[in-house]
C-alpha cells in the first residue's frame, strides 16, 4: 500500500442553483439549507477516517462542505483552485431550459458531449479533463501510503470516475454524481482505479441527494 494513495472524493452539498438546474460553473454559489445539512452529515460519516489531508476547490459550496469534513479531524482545509468546476463561460447562470431555447446548437454539442466544444469563455471537456486529472494526480502523489479527501464538484467527480474506469469522455453517463456522496478511489503511478462510488447511506434520512449535471 505504500506506493498507493487512497482517495475519498466528495461533491459539495446542494445549492439553490442545483435545485433550479442552473449552471454554476465557476460562479461562487454557496450551499442552501439542505446542502449545509448534507455537508454536516458527510462530515460525521467520515469522522473516523484517518485523513492525512483535505483539499478543496476554493469555491464556497465545496469549501463549506470541506470545512465540515475537516472539523472532527482538526485539519486545515487546503485550497486548490485546480479542483474548480468546469468553466462554462456564457452558460454560467443559465438554466438548462434557457440554454436549449437560446443556444440550441451549442446545447446540442454540450448534450452530445463533444470533447472539443467549449462554451464562449469556457473550457472544453478535453481541457477540463487534463486539468482535473493532472491536479488530482499531483495532490495524490504527495501522500503515498495515506488517505486524502478531495472536495469538489459534479463535473470533477465525473472526470475522476471516467479516469478510474477508463471511460471515454463521450461515453454516456450511467453513474451518479450525488451531492455529498462518498466516492473512493486509489491512485498510483499507473493512474486511478475505482474502489467504491456514490455511497449516500449517511443521507438516508433525507432519502438521498439530488443529482444535477456538471455543477
Amino acid at each position: 500500500m505504500e506506493d498507493l494513495t487512497r482517495l475519498i472524493a466528495v461533491r459539495h452539498g446542494e445549492t439553490a442553483w442545483n435545485v433550479d438546474t442552473r449552471i454554476q460553473g465557476q460562479l461562487d454559489i454557496g450551499l442552501n439549507a439542505t446542502g449545509i445539512w448534507q455537508a454536516q452529515r458527510v462530515g460525521q460519516a467520515l469522522a473516523d477516517e484517518p485523513l492525512a489531508a483535505i483539499y478543496a476547490s476554493d469555491l464556497s459550496r465545496a469549501w463549506q462542505t470541506a470545512l465540515e469534513i475537516a472539523k472532527p479531524h482538526g485539519l486545515e482545509v487546503r485550497p486548490e483552485p485546480g479542483l474548480r468546476e468546469r468553466a462554462f463561460g456564457r452558460f454560467e447562470g443559465m438554466s438548462f431550459a434557457e440554454i436549449e431555447a437560446e443556444l440550441p446548437e451549442q446545447a446540442r454539442r454540450w448534450r452530445e458531449r463533444d470533447p472539443e466544444f467549449e462554451p464562449e469563455g469556457g473550457e472544453s471537456l478535453l481541457v477540463f479533463r487534463e486539468r482535473i486529472t493532472r491536479v488530482a494526480a499531483d495532490l495524490a502523489s504527495r501522500h503515498t501510503g495515506e488517505l486524502v479527501a478531495l472536495v469538489a464538484h459534479g463535473g470533477v467527480m465525473d472526470v475522476l470516475y471516467r479516469a478510474a474506469t477508463r471511460q471515454e469522455l463521450q461515453a454516456p453517463r450511467t453513474w451518479q454524481l450525488g451531492n455529498a456522496a462518498i466516492n473512493r478511489m486509489l491512485w498510483s503511478s499507473e493512474g486511478f482505479s475505482l474502489v467504491g462510488w456514490s455511497d449516500i447511506s449517511h443521507l438516508a434520512a433525507e432519502g438521498g441527494p439530488r443529482d444535477e449535471f456538471a455543477n
